[in-house]
């Protein structure tokens, strides 16, 4: 079995190839050729931790796994991480493990690489203003991705932290030639914009103002039926809503959940999932001032056809590290008598 660490997918990725993998994965999953459960999530009650689970097979595109994600807040106080998580690839033909990948930097990535297909496929070929509010690891991935797709000149970022901001943009201002300003004020921050994306952990909307016609949103950082990040009055205005999973979104999403309930937007108002517009059987953006959203909760199917990539290119650059998880057979002639 192949070990691969954080630091060794930094080497292997390529965003463009990651945003083409990931479209495969979706296209693949709205076509039925997946097996993806929703999560399942074991709370912890004496430690306040959650444990998740996410397996999903597809065949098609040789990926069988399950990504592990905790999530255990006291960790801060013992100094450490408060979310830890892996990706198992486990071979389609025989069922045995092939790999075990650090989920961290694997799930920032590939969360960035589901907005790149969206914004490929809803945004304004011509986009070329981001704003991206909440600056932590996600959103990183969500500015790579984004610009792998779009020609992005201009980075608008907000925090409620302001040196959260800054930290960010110099980090990517000293890797990227791009514009680049911060702001303590999100809804400043998204004037202008052609994409936006949200990646924060708030339970209530980051911003206020109306979207301006032609804008795409990428919604990917609220994740529970209670969490929202979106005004509900942009999800009932948007032209298009779109989802990676209608099941999914309808039980997890509460961008979409509160919305509903507050009988301002319709389930069946969903426009429908990426991947069938990525296999052209739904058509993406129509005219240049239609105003879409992109809302992500997250699948499966998707960190394990990443993970099946990474593997792959590990492979063929001969990077990780190789263990051995074999018994010794009764039988054996290596077992000691």
């Amino acid at each position: 079995m192949l070990i691969i660490n954080a630091e060794d997918q930094q080497k292997l990725l390529n965003m463009s190839e990651m945003v083409e993998v990931v479209g495969e994965s979706l296209r693949e999953y709205s076509a039925a050729g997946t097996t993806t459960p929703v999560r399942t999530v074991l709370q912890l009650e004496k430690k306040e931790g959650n444990a998740i689970f996410m397996p999903s097979v597809a065949e098609g595109l040789k990926s069988l796994g399950m990504k592990y994600v905790s999530n255990f807040p006291g960790n801060a106080a013992l100094g450490k991480k408060s979310i830890n998580g892996v990706v198992l690839l486990v071979d389609t033909d025989t069922g045995e493990p092939l790999a075990l990948l650090e989920g961290s930097y694997l799930t920032v990535m590939r969360t960035g690489a589901l907005s790149g297909v969206a914004s490929k496929y809803l945004s304004r070929a011509d986009s070329g203003v981001l704003a991206i509010l909440g600056t932590g690891e996600q959103a990183i991935g969500q500015f790579k991705a984004i610009k792998a797709v779009r020609d992005i000149t201009q980075l608008k970022l907000y925090n409620r932290t302001p040196e959260k901001a800054e930290i960010l943009a110099e980090y990517i201002q000293s890797r990227h030639e791009v514009a680049i300003s911060t702001h303590s004020d999100s809804d400043e921050a998204i004037r202008g914009a052609d994409i936006i994306v949200t990646a924060t952990s708030s339970s209530k909307p980051v911003f206020s103002e109306a979207l301006e016609p032609g804008v795409h949103v990428n919604a990917i950082g609220s994740y529970t039926p209670s969490m929202q990040e979106l005004p509900s009055h942009v999800i009932a205005n948007a032209g298009k809503v779109v989802v990676e999973s209608i099941n999914s979104a309808l039980e997890e999403a509460g961008d979409l959940l509160i919305p509903i309930n507050e009988g301002k937007f319709h389930r069946d108002s969903i426009h429908g999932e990426l991947g069938h517009i990525i296999s052209g059987q739904l058509p993406g953006r129509e005219h240049e001032r239609e105003t879409t959203v992109f809302k992500s909760v997250g699948l499966a199917v998707a960190d394990v056809v990443v993970a099946r990539y990474l593997y792959e290119k590990a492979l063929k650059e001969q990077v990780g590290q190789k263990i051995s998880l074999d018994a010794l057979s009764p039988f054996s002639s290596k077992m000691e008598v």
